[in-house]
């Protein structure tokens, strides 16, 4: 796990109309229903059980810097995660593989009302706000259309196609202004 070298994360970004924030103990059935979705899984492996996700869903899912939950109306609708790329994948912009990635999911009955985008947006605008100078890339199935339309729309260019779990991934960066002689990510010191 690694942690922002020197940014507190918000408690909480609004935007026209969303508020991204952390998860809290009321979020956990919402997020059972994107891990146990068939359309939400499509090309994210395939839904889990929904049993064995209440077995294995701590009760506040997803409480950690880098991840926002994305509430409508007091409810969560979907979440998006601002991580360090995993080193030993494919696809990377810099030498020494320091990027963040943006992961998106959101729930089915919320698809095609922009809520993706404003979303991922408001996160995108808080974090190069944050960390000026810092790429930012996604990594998505390339059969994945409506991934594809959102990556373009918020200004990811295509750096390479490879292919991982089965499938050709598209892989892209939304560059920053200026480049960034160090990444905002670390790993965290063990503390033991």
């Amino acid at each position: 796990m690694s942690a922002l070298e020197h940014v507190a994360w918000p408690t909480a970004l609004r935007t026209e109309r969303l508020v991204l924030r952390e998860s809290d103990a009321r979020d956990r059935p919402a997020f059972i229903e994107l891990f146990a979705s068939p359309e939400v899984r499509t090309y994210l492996g395939g839904p889990r059980p929904r049993d064995e996700l209440d077995r294995a869903m701590p009760e506040v899912p997803g409480r950690r810097p880098g991840f926002f939950v994305i509430e409508l109306d007091g409810t969560m609708i979907g979440m998006i995660t601002l991580d360090p790329r995993d080193t030993s994948r494919p696809g990377h912009v810099r030498p020494d593989a320091g990027e963040t990635e943006l992961s998106y999911t959101f729930l089915p009955h919320v698809w095609g009302r922009g809520y993706a985008a404003e979303a991922c947006a408001a996160a995108l605008d808080w974090f190069t706000a944050v960390c000026p100078g810092e790429p930012v890339v996604l990594c998505t199935r390339s059969a994945n259309d409506r991934s594809m339309r959102l990556a373009a729309k918020l200004g990811f260019t295509e750096v390479e196609r490879f292919e991982e779990f089965g499938a050709e991934q598209w892989f892209g960066v939304r560059s920053p202004v200026a480049p960034s002689a160090r990444p905002c990510w670390r790993p965290r010191q063990d503390l033991r």
